[in-house]
């Protein structure tokens, strides 16, 4: 949600807080700030983009070698100045930022200011700063943890006072943070991307930890200060991953590195025909007795989800349900010691899908977490674990994440179907084999970027868009539908093509875009009678199709064509040319594609 950096070192802490802002931005981008110990404590902070806030910086000449700093995506109070953190108490001597969300935020508030404090933002954060100066003695660690223990919600924070100029103090509920010592001091920051110059060894810090930051390194305590342990990590992203690499932007890098990714995420899981998913941790015995699979998920990830649902269902035989993440516990699902609960995040740490798996483990169902994040919360609370391998993913949007969760999530339904023995050996070395020519038809699929354009320009003034596709169409519809609201801001709905005659039709006029996934499957023929029905009705349709289909070009304004492929892997395929529409229209009405409006990349707030 927002991007937390913290230094105490050798070096000038200004140029480190703002070099790896520029990295996390992406976490948040409505407001930035920093906070340096430069004889006293000096906070900057400016809403709008980090540009903003360097040119606020460009007068002031802050030095000091402590520091922490700030990017927010505004959850309490509109982003304005006020807003922006870091926040101070009352006596502006202890600077706090965070990332999450206080859920006795109002109580809190009303008991400071009845003791005299004088709050002056909208943010549930600023209470944290004057929490702290309530019970602030001149050790500032020690009024850390005592603040700590008034707070109910998800939180990571820094802390830093104007007494004490060579230590930060951080802490985490939830809300993912992680410390390292660099060659020239030591930082903590909330995602890995930012110290990657710095150091490649980092310590993700379990819950209700505290972090105490020193030039010379760290260490980790509970709250009431008993010494604690995290979990280490080794970085093995490159810095040249994390940046654009010539592209215009993140989003068209990480669209271009799909191929790679999918090569990355099957590596050393496919030997000889057969799936070897180490992390999964589960014995086969226990996959066996599995009953019941609930997939649960947001966005992106719950689309990836639903074409898991097919592909579970279909090799398996076993009953599958997906539900939104934050719908999940609270409609009381039955589940059991028989129920495999498969929760999906990019980042770990989407706070409705990891209460989500909480809720599943109370319920004694077995978790298996499906992520890009080593060592994040999901998975350490997970029984089993499959990374996703598709390196760091800075635009918003996903892309690369999405299409390697789909191929993860393949791998998974496979893996079942092996243990319990519901499909023979001898297709499943046929599926593997079509796993892993994947890469090179995902190669193949990037080069319709041009063709893409062209049809970009024809409705990318349109003020409405329809996705349709059936069965595993059905959910890449979802996922067209919600990379072009998500960039683009051109309304847009996903339908199960069957339902157009139950209300959608009635959408469509002279000129509507229409685009259709009617790639060969099953239910082609029924597909072709849906794109004849919206035709008749004057809408452009623009179809997703097999290469060698001419049937379809009969009846579409436009085809986009994939290769052929096992029909429950059409989607790897299908997603690309939709993620290019979805760029190209978003592109050509100027909007920013990696830093879509009002949205994070991860979202760590109920």
């Amino acid at each position: 949600m927002c991007g937390i950096i913290g230094y105490v070192g050798e070096q000038q802490a200004l140029p480190i807080l703002m070099d790896a802002l520029r990295r996390l931005e992406y976490r948040g981008y409505d407001s930035a700030g920093v906070a340096v110990l430069d004889g006293g404590l000096q906070v900057v902070r400016k809403a709008g983009k980090l540009d903003e806030l360097d040119k606020e910086l460009a007068p002031s000449g802050l030095h000091g070698t402590t520091g922490i700093g700030h990017t927010r995506w505004a959850t309490h109070g509109p982003p304005t100045d006020e807003n922006a953190h870091p926040h101070s108490d009352c006596d502006g001597r202890i600077a706090v930022i965070h990332n999450g969300i206080l859920e006795n935020f109002l109580e809190l508030r009303a008991e400071l200011e009845a003791e005299g404090h004088t709050l002056g933002s909208d943010t549930d954060t600023e209470a944290i700063a004057h929490l702290i100066e309530a019970v602030y003695d001149g050790d500032i660690v020690a009024a850390t943890r005592k603040a700590l223990t008034r707070l109910s919600g998800a939180f990571s924070i820094a802390v830093v006072a104007a007494g004490e100029p060579d230590v930060v103090v951080a802490a985490k509920r939830t809300s993912p943070l992680i410390v390292g010592r660099g060659d020239h001091g030591t930082l903590l920051a909330s995602d890995p991307t930012a110290l990657i110059p710095y150091t490649r060894d980092v310590v993700h810090l379990l819950d209700d930890q505290v972090a105490v930051i020193r030039r010379e390194g760290f260490e980790i305590t509970t709250l009431d200060g008993a010494p604690a342990e995290g979990t280490a990590i080794h970085i093995d992203w490159d810095l040249e991953a994390a940046e654009k690499g010539g592209y215009d932007d993140f989003m068209l890098k990480e669209i271009y590195e799909q191929p790679g990714a999918v090569a990355d995420s099957l590596r050393g899981r496919l030997r000889g025909g057969r799936l070897h998913l180490d992390e999964v941790r589960l014995s086969e015995e226990e996959l066996r007795g599995i009953d019941k699979v609930f997939v649960v998920a947001c966005g992106s990830a719950y689309n990836a989800g639903l074409v898991a649902k097919y592909a579970i269902e279909h090799w398996c035989r076993v009953p599958v349900e997906i539900d939104i993440s934050s719908e999940f516990r609270y409609r009381d699902p039955v589940l059991g010691k028989d129920t495999l609960a498969v929760a999906v995040s990019q980042s770990g740490e989407t706070i409705d899908t990891l209460e989500a798996v909480r809720h599943a483990r109370r319920q004694r169902a077995k978790v298996i977490a499906v992520s890009n994040t080593v060592g994040s919360s999901i998975p350490r609370e997970a029984d089993g674990v499959l990374y996703t391998q598709a390196g760091p993913e800075v635009g918003v949007a996903a892309t690369k994440t999405f299409i390697t969760q789909m191929v993860v999530l393949k791998l998974l339904a496979l893996y079942l179907a092996q243990v319990r023995g519901t499909i023979y050996p001898e297709e499943i070395a046929r599926i593997v084999e079509d796993l892993e020519s994947l890469e090179g038809k995902v190669e193949t699929v990037l080069g319709s970027r041009q063709q893409v354009r062209g049809i970009a320009e024809e409705i990318h003034q349109a003020a409405d868009v329809l996705f349709l596709g059936r069965h595993v169409g059905f959910p890449l519809a979802l996922e067209g539908a919600l990379k072009l609201k998500e960039i683009s801001y051109i309304h847009a709905e996903g339908y199960a093509a069957g339902e157009l005659k139950h209300g959608p039709i009635a959408l469509i006029s002279e000129g509507t875009p229409v685009v259709v996934v009617a790639t060969q499957c099953h239910v082609y023929a029924k597909v072709i009678a849906n794109i004849q029905e919206v035709k008749a009705r004057g809408a452009r349709v623009i179809a997703v199709a097999t290469e060698g289909d001419t049937e379809v070009a009969k009846h579409a304004d436009h085809v986009i064509t994939v290769p052929s492929t096992h029909e429950l892997l059409t989607p790897e395929l299908v997603v690309v040319p939709l993620q290019f529409l979805s760029y190209e229209i978003a592109k050509m009405r100027g909007c920013d594609v990696d830093k879509p409006r009002n949205l994070a990349k991860s979202v760590t707030v109920e």
